[in-house]
């Protein structure tokens, strides 16, 4: 299930305008421009039913280059049958652990990063195994645009898990028993990808 039309032609629109009025130097060209993301950040704002001046902070980049997608990455780590989750502070839902990349780290170093300050755990990313476009599955909504980069993790030590400061609880699920998951991080079907990949199941990633 892809992503509202309307909220793809207004994040499309936002797009366009960040980059027009980063590369564009006729004064009246600007004003256009600005004129297009006014009109997207309010059909942002209706459709995610988020206040206006939230949807203008969510794009930190907006006008300062030309606009492309952001990279969230996850990391699956299976052990006896089960999967690895945190539980969210900010929604009190599970997710694979994970987040932003940031820049300076390659995206296998950000998941391996993102799993130590999320369970307490040291790991090494092994394969990738999916790379999704957000709009493209179904997640929750979101005002932003995202690729998701899912990789199979390995446990570098014996450390117990524990949760970090963005998390109240970190547990091993099996599949067939997850938890309320936190949808606008991940979904059912990229922790069974994950499954599938590691039992040899699936030989290739999957992508859109």
């Amino acid at each position: 299930m892809m992503e509202n039309q309307w909220l793809s032609h207004a994040k499309r629109l936002q797009a366009i305008a960040s980059t027009g009025l980063h590369f564009c130097k006729d004064e009246f060209d600007r004003e256009r421009y600005q004129e297009v993301a006014d009109i997207a950040q309010g059909m942002l704002a209706d459709l995610s039913n988020v206040p206006i001046i939230r949807i203008k902070g969510l794009v930190s980049e907006f006008a300062k280059g030309y606009a492309t997608p952001k990279v969230d990455v996850r990391g699956a780590l299976i052990e006896d049958g089960k999967i690895l989750l945190v539980r969210e502070r900010c929604d009190g839902r599970w997710t694979l652990p994970g987040g932003f990349a940031d820049i300076g780290r390659s995206a296998s170093e950000n998941v391996i990063r993102e799993i130590h300050e999320e369970a307490g755990l040291r790991v090494s990313a092994t394969r990738l195994y999916s790379v999704r476009h957000k709009a493209k599955q179904p997640y929750d909504p979101d005002a932003r645009d995202f690729y998701k980069l899912f990789f199979l993790c390995e446990r570098q030590d014996e450390m117990a898990p524990q949760a970090g400061l963005e998390t109240s609880e970190v547990g091993f699920f099996p599949p067939d028993k997850l938890p309320d998951l936190s949808r606008g991080r991940v979904i059912e079907g990229d922790i069974h990808a994950g499954f599938a990949f590691s039992n040899g199941d699936q030989q290739f990633a999957t992508f859109d």
